[in-house]
């Protein structure tokens, strides 16, 4: 299948992406220029400086929320993109409502009680929507460590699962980069499979 057919292909799609970080900014900017026709991108923070070197903004945009940001940014990608930008903190009860319609989820967040959370609201009130999340992507280094995986017919988890973020071994673009990547790749997989 030739390039131009693969974005026609996707542009037929809506992608949902909780959390606007280093995760789900780069991941939505991958998937905006293989061609995904809408995300619906959900996020409550403000861009920081020290969100720049690993997260898909630039220093102008410091103090813009992160969702109009990226909106911003994924239009100088693609003028055609739908961008849903949701200024908005996800929870158990509107993640369903929040992503309606959406034919894949890509899971961004930073605490590990946030990813529980969203594993469960789309298992239980999602069925059948694929839902890619990642773990251990902190640190430099290791690359032979990070994998993706399909866990069921519906989960996917990309990264080494092990590399939590701390003082001492802080998230940096290399590796969040590839994790995100990662995720973005399963979602161009699980779309090219679909007819729509």
């Amino acid at each position: 299948m030739k390039a131009d057919e693969v974005r026609e292909h996707l542009k037929k799609f809506r992608v949902g992406i909780a959390g606007a970080g280093g995760l789900g900014s780069n991941c939505a900017m991958l998937l905006a220029r293989a061609g995904v026709g809408t995300l619906v991108i959900c996020d409550f923070d403000t861009v920081e400086r020290s969100n720049l070197n690993r997260q898909f903004y630039f220093l102008h945009q410091c103090g813009m929320k992160k969702t109009e940001a990226l909106k911003e940014n994924l239009k100088m990608i693609d003028e055609d993109i739908n961008v849903i930008a949701r200024d908005i903190k996800l929870d158990r009860e509107n993640i369903p409502e929040v992503f309606a319609g959406c034919d894949v989820i890509v899971e961004a967040f930073d605490r590990a009680e946030m990813k529980e959370m969203i594993i469960e609201a789309v298992q239980t009130d999602m069925s059948g929507v694929p839902l890619i999340v990642a773990s251990g992507l902190a640190g430099w280094g290791r690359n032979d460590s990070i994998r993706s995986r399909k866990i069921d017919d519906n989960l996917y988890v990309c990264g080494d699962e092990s590399q939590e973020v701390s003082e001492d071994n802080p998230p940096l673009a290399p590796r969040v980069v590839i994790v995100a990547a990662m995720q973005a790749n399963f979602v161009v997989e699980i779309l090219m499979n679909r007819k729509k």
